[in-house]
C-alpha cells in the first residue's frame, strides 16, 4: 500500500514537472483535443508511471528524451514495454526532439497509430525518427 501511495504522489510531482515536449504534446491530448480520447497525464500503472495514457485505448504514449538512448535504458524501455504488452497495453513512443520540432505532427502521428487499430497482442513498435 506504501509503494501505491508513493507513485500516487511522485505522478502529482511529475504533472507539475512536465519537460517541455510533456507540456507541448499535452495541450494536444487534453480535453479530448485529439480525435475525441481521453488522455491521462503521468498516469500510475503497476510499478510505473506513464507520460500520457489512453483507457479506452489501452494505449501509452511515451515521450522519450536523449537519456533513452544511453546506457541500459533501451533495454529498460523494452522490459517496460513487454511488462504493459504481457497486460494489453500498447506503448507508442515518440522521441522529445520530435515534438518539439512539430508538436501537432506528433499528435497527428499518435492519432494515426490509435486509428489503425492494430491487430494481434500490442507491445512496443518502433516510432523512432
Amino acid at each position: 500500500m506504501k509503494a501505491r501511495l508513493e507513485r500516487r504522489l511522485t505522478a502529482q510531482r511529475l504533472r507539475r514537472e512536465l519537460t517541455l515536449p510533456e507540456i507541448l504534446l499535452w495541450q494536444r491530448l487534453k480535453g479530448r483535443r485529439l480525435g475525441g480520447l481521453h488522455f491521462r497525464r503521468q498516469h500510475p500503472v503497476g510499478p510505473y508511471i506513464l507520460d500520457f495514457y489512453c483507457e479506452t485505448l489501452r494505449l501509452a504514449v511515451e515521450v522519450d528524451g536523449e537519456m533513452h538512448v544511453f546506457d541500459d535504458r533501451p533495454e529498460r524501455d523494452a522490459r517496460r514495454d513487454a511488462w504493459f504488452a504481457d497486460r494489453d497495453v500498447w506503448t507508442f513512443r515518440i522521441i522529445a526532439r520530435e515534438v518539439l520540432a512539430d508538436a501537432d505532427h506528433a499528435a497527428k502521428r499518435i492519432l494515426e497509430f490509435a486509428r489503425a487499430a492494430p491487430s494481434g497482442p500490442p507491445g512496443h513498435l518502433p516510432q523512432r525518427g
